[in-house]
């Protein structure tokens, strides 16, 4: 069935226009299978970027400090739309996320795979934005300190 989904879109992608990004895949994903971009179209692209302090006043390396994983989420979205406005793009542009999540300690040392899709959800696939770009969604031991639950990479499209 996969199978199938992913030759009708491609199929569907080739009618389309020559110089607009073609998502593909089961419309009631959150994510698209996958884009085909046109040829001479530049990228932007991020390295990992982690969430901003959430609280300044709690102590370092405690839970507080950065938040869920929601929240940091969300804090990374946040920051990503200021790199694409200066840019000139917006989230409609954004091609691909790689999410990598490390367990949180307050929820029984399981990754909050939720947590991110919530913050997610804010972003893509809504009536302001009905861009669901492609994404891997990775599970890891940790992250380069043990405060941080997420850690995001994002690849946009320019227009």
């Amino acid at each position: 069935m996969k199978t199938l989904l992913l030759l009708v879109g491609l199929t569907l992608a080739g009618t389309a226009s020559a110089q607009t990004v073609q998502f593909y895949g089961t419309p009631a994903s959150p994510i698209s299978a996958g884009a085909v971009i046109p040829a001479g179209k530049r990228l932007l692209w991020t390295s990992g970027v982690v969430a901003s302090v959430a609280d300044s006043t709690a102590a370092p390396n405690s839970p507080a400090r950065y938040g869920d994983t929601k929240t940091q989420a969300l804090s990374i979205l946040k920051n990503f739309e200021g790199v694409l406005t200066r840019n000139g793009l917006s989230f409609r542009d954004v091609l691909m996320l790689r999410v990598y999540v490390a367990p949180d300690p307050q929820k029984d040392g399981k990754h909050d795979y939720q947590g991110f899709f919530d913050a997610y959800a804010h972003y893509f696939g809504t009536k302001e934005n009905p861009t669901k770009p492609t994404r891997s969604t990775l599970g890891l031991a940790a992250l380069v300190r043990p405060e941080l639950l997420i850690e995001i990479e994002l690849v946009a499209v320019f227009p």
